[in-house]
């Protein structure tokens, strides 16, 4: 039985999930991915369901999902305003009051991809907090993990590491969809019951990956094309602290990196990972870093989309690249997600213990061994936010 999103379930009049926006006067946070399994978008989806559309707000990205990351976006006007949510300041990634006056709604229909330093989420949460205050209720529709709700990797921060790639202590591969995270933010924030709606999916198992749910795949942002990026961007990502090219400028960002100063036959015969196959080659990136330069690398095949474990073989990676190439080698210093005082890498792993250890090899182990238990001690945290067994 093929997979029932939220929007879906709307598009096929459930009753439970038109009665949420049926005559109602609801804003719309959505972005390119936001369809329902015949391809068509919330924006027309919800008011032929009887909704009356009356703002549009876009995540980072931008609605149309134009921008690169870390670009801010502006608001646009027209018959049904489109606001931005990613400016130029942390405070323009939440909807101003004056945007919600007159809503009855939001609608959140937007997709993750299962790692916590994917924003869209954080977006959502935002949203649901700002429509608390201002006692506007928060929908959301709910859509699948792509990379399933059990595997999970990487601990939660610690404190003092939350940021935009990192609104919440989760882990990095946190294995929940946007509804069940809804459900954790409107508890750990305390708010009413009645300021969230989740409509669950149908037929979704945390087991499946996309391909199962016989969806189709909409890129949900600029350098996120293929079910394979979503499955290795818990550790790719890891590369946006460094000044390692992250493959973006590429076919396969994620999937490549590399830089001029990298060894890629060394790095593949040194690097061990599960679910992958990894080959040596060159690149060179169209945009980004290292535009126009010629990069060495690594491509990470997935082979079994079920065994990849991408956090601990990129942080390997990022170790044997900065002890291979100590003078080329940095971590990022410039801001990063509207943080400057705390270096990018430490936001993306939850704190400064990576840097600490990453030339030492026993340290290093150690310190991936030490994941374990706090994601353990989460999974047991998490059973009350669960919709799906």
């Amino acid at each position: 039985m093929p997979v029932l999103n939220g929007l879906t379930r709307i598009a096929l009049g459930s009753a439970s999930a038109t009665k949420l926006i049926k005559g109602r006067r609801i804003g719309l946070l959505a972005h390119p991915a936001s369809v329902d399994r015949e391809l068509r978008h919330a924006e027309h989806v919800l008011p032929a369901s009887g909704a009356r559309l009356a703002a549009i707000f876009g995540p980072e990205h931008g609605y149309s999902g134009q921008a690169q990351y870390m670009v801010g976006v502006a608001h646009s006007e027209g018959d049904v305003p489109v606001y931005s949510l990613y400016g130029d300041t942390f405070e323009d990634l939440s909807p101003k009051p004056e945007q919600l006056a007159g809503l009855d709604a939001v609608v959140v229909d937007l997709q993750d991809v299962g790692s916590r330093y994917y924003t869209y989420v954080w977006s959502m949460a935002l949203m649901l907090r700002a429509c608390a205050a201002a006692g506007v209720q928060c929908i959301v529709l709910d859509r699948p993990n792509p990379i399933g709700g059990v595997v999970m990797e990487g601990a939660p921060q610690r404190p003092g590491y939350r940021s935009f790639v990192g609104l919440y202590d989760v882990p990095v591969r946190h294995g929940l969809t946007i509804g069940e995270l809804a459900n954790m933010v409107r508890e750990l924030e305390g708010l009413p019951t009645e300021s969230l709606a989740v409509v669950p999916m149908e037929g979704w198992t945390r087991a499946m990956y996309f391909p199962n749910t016989e969806l189709p795949w909409v890129l949900p942002s600029p350098n996120m094309p293929t079910l394979e990026t979503a499955l290795v961007y818990p550790g790719g990502c890891l590369l946006e602290g460094t000044n390692v090219s992250e493959g973006r400028g590429t076919t396969k960002p994620f999937e490549i990196f590399g830089a001029p100063f990298v060894h890629g036959d060394a790095l593949v015969r040194t690097l061990r990972g599960e679910g992958v196959m990894l080959r040596a080659l060159e690149f060179e990136p169209t945009f980004n870093k290292f535009q126009g330069q010629n990069c060495r690398g690594v491509h990470v095949h997935v082979a079994d989309a079920q065994k990849v474990r991408s956090y601990a073989l990129y942080l390997r990676a990022i170790a044997a690249i900065r002890n291979a190439a100590p003078s080329d080698f940095a971590f990022r210093t410039e801001p990063y997600e509207y943080v400057s005082d705390r270096p990018a890498i430490d936001l993306l792993t939850g704190g400064p213990e990576f840097r600490a250890v990453c030339d030492r090899t026993d340290a290093l182990e150690d310190y991936l061994a030490a994941q374990d238990e706090p994601v353990r001690a989460f999974a047991q945290r998490r059973e009350g936010w669960l919709l799906y067994r």
